[in-house]
């Protein structure tokens, strides 16, 4: 069965239900994106395979391990789709190490980078998109300093992943950056942005469009220009897709997605069903567009992007958590 938008939206509403019930104790946004995952397949979510997963990363690691982290369930419902999962975690294990070598950090965003670059680059690479990941990251650092941390590593594999020159690539993101900062409030997401359409390989245009999406979503009141959302307008800005289209079937999947059990307002904040909405639409258009290499890279880009600001978000709530338990204490 070929999934529509509309039915990824159906199937991933009931993934959640499942989930939820299956890992009671489990953070919640990492829940949901494992049933989004799932969903972006065309699948029904497997609770038993994750938990296989699950348990086959705490025999694999030890405890205290990044890999037992805030996403090790989404690191398990990933492997759960993979054929050769255990071939899948011994090479993200080992690029996580290379990453580790070249000094950068142990934290949730290099387990997904070590995991992406694992899954989509051969072994006899892995070194080299080490080292550009390294590069681009640096590149961006001293350009930014306070705005590039921990989330960018992600985004860093994504780019060393890519055939793009490493100085001429972070020149790039700095042009769009420079572009784009006087529009966005969030200074680190606006360069999030540039890298996205970096990746996209776009044009000067390209920020005239980001803008008009901006904006006509914003007449729909739909604020797609947040922290955690704006890689996800670039997306969309990238896709040949036409701009009313857009705004239209995003606010029509949102509402959809709100009317779901288990997606009111009290336990989905606004950004991130929005996060949702616009990667199952952004999804359903790369199924459409016939330029074959687009469509590749923009929808592994998708999936990546939506880990990373998943990621982003589960590591903002559990710093404000620690925040909040340390001034009480």
């Amino acid at each position: 069965m070929k999934y529509t938008g509309e039915n990824k939206l159906e199937l991933f509403a009931n993934n959640a239900q499942i989930i939820k019930k299956e890992f009671t104790w489990q953070n919640a946004l990492t829940k949901r994106l494992a049933a989004l995952l799932y969903a972006q397949e065309g699948k029904t979510i497997d609770c038993e395979a994750i938990r296989q997963c699950h348990a086959l990363i705490k025999q694999s690691t030890g405890a205290f391990s990044t890999f037992r982290g805030n996403m090790a369930l989404s690191l398990a419902a990933m492997l759960s789709l993979s054929a050769n999962l255990q071939d899948v975690l011994r090479e993200t294990m080992k690029v996580y190490d290379l990453l580790k070598g070249v000094k950068l950090r142990a934290s949730d965003f290099l387990v997904i980078a070590a995991y992406i670059i694992a899954t989509q680059s051969d072994a006899s690479d892995y070194r080299n998109v080490v080292t550009r990941t390294r590069s681009f990251y640096d590149g961006m650092k001293a350009r930014h300093f306070f705005y590039t941390g921990q989330d960018d590593y992600i985004f860093a594999a994504m780019l060393g992943l890519t055939d793009l020159d490493t100085v001429a690539g972070t020149e790039r993101i700095e042009q769009i950056h420079s572009l784009l900062k006087g529009e966005f409030r969030d200074k680190n997401s606006v360069q999030a942005l540039a890298q996205v359409m970096v990746l996209g390989e776009s044009d000067d245009s390209i920020s005239d469009r980001v803008l008009v999406l901006r904006d006509t979503l914003r007449v729909q009141k739909i604020k797609l220009d947040k922290a955690y959302t704006l890689p996800v307008l670039g997306i969309l800005a990238l896709l040949p897709v036409e701009i009313e289209t857009i705004a239209r079937d995003i606010g029509k999947a949102q509402d959809t997605l709100r009317a779901k059990k288990g997606f009111g307002s009290l336990s989905v904040t606004t950004q991130e069903l929005l996060l949702f909405a616009a990667s199952i639409v952004a999804s359903d258009y790369t199924e459409s567009v016939k330029d074959g290499v687009l469509t590749a890279t923009l929808s592994t880009s998708i999936s990546n992007i939506i880990i990373a600001q998943q990621a982003a978000m589960i590591a903002g709530i559990s710093a404000s958590t620690a925040a909040a338990a340390s001034s009480s204490s």
